[in-house]
């Protein structure tokens, strides 16, 4: 069963009608919207399944856009005065079986007036209305769908929207346990290797010197420390000592060597 009956007039904004009938049937399913053109099966008698749909659909909105109560029929007069007309005879019998009927007013198109409806469908001027204009198509056809969802519960559960949305908050907030593991490893490691060399949560009497990361041998007991570091670039082979220092350092330099290049 379709649970929402998609009622129009041709020669006034069917277009709309068909972008309405598309975004309802991709967002809860084709057999829930009832789309004359895409609906009836080939070689099914038009009258009998147009009444068909219309008694057992839970919603029927009344797409009207500006000419909806102009067009004219096959005799010249307005379409809507005629009692043959398909478009007054659907929304009559889903106002007499007391179906949801929900007018959609389309661009410029003003609320409906009550002078200008036959009577056995003039209550459809008393009757809310959602408006759609072409500039907000997406966020028109959006409060629509929303709309409809919640106004019809079955619909609304299988609404693929809803339940995509659902999926990816679950997916947030279930993250992978072995990711979570693997993205603490690497933050330890990172923490390491930016710490290396080091010295962290001292406590005492601290009364020595420390060094950072030395670039040479370093000599933290009592005794001498003889190194022989050729100086260049950024000095590097100045030596340290740490502890008490009682000893004695002593820098040997040799000559600056030449490098073989220099001979060309």
């Amino acid at each position: 069963m379709s649970e929402v009956f998609i009622n129009y007039r041709t020669g006034d904004e069917e277009s709309v009608a068909t972008m309405i009938a598309r975004e309802l049937a991709r967002r809860f399913g084709h057999k829930r919207i009832f789309f004359a053109s895409n609906s009836i099966e080939l070689g099914h008698r038009f009258p009998a399944e147009l009444g068909k749909a219309v008694a057992e659909c839970a919603a029927l909105l009344a797409v009207i856009g500006p000419r909806w109560a102009e067009v004219l029929g096959a005799d010249g007069r307005p379409a809507l005065e005629s009692q043959q007309d398909w478009t007054r005879r659907e929304i009559q019998t889903a106002l007499n079986r007391g179906i949801l009927v929900i007018p959609v007013l389309v661009g410029r198109a003003t609320r409906i007036d009550r002078a200008i409806l036959p009577d056995d469908i003039r209550e459809l001027a008393d009757y809310q209305y959602r408006r759609f204009d072409h500039r907000n198509a997406e966020s028109d056809l959006t409060g629509l769908g929303d709309s409809l969802a919640r106004l019809l519960p079955e619909l609304g559960a299988g609404d693929r929207d809803a339940r995509a949305a659902r999926e990816q908050s679950e997916a947030k907030s279930c993250k992978d346990p072995a990711q979570e593991h693997e993205h603490s490893r690497l933050r330890a490691r990172e923490v390491k290797q930016r710490v290396r060399g080091g010295i962290g949560n001292l406590n005492g009497d601290l009364s020595g010197t420390f060094v950072n990361e030395p670039q040479g041998p370093v000599n933290t007991g009592r005794g001498h420390q003889y190194n022989a570091p050729h100086f260049q670039g950024d000095n590097t082979g100045v030596q340290f000592t740490a502890g008490d220092n009682s000893g004695t350092v002593h820098q040997y330099f040799e000559p600056e060597g030449h490098n073989a290049d220099d001979e060309r």
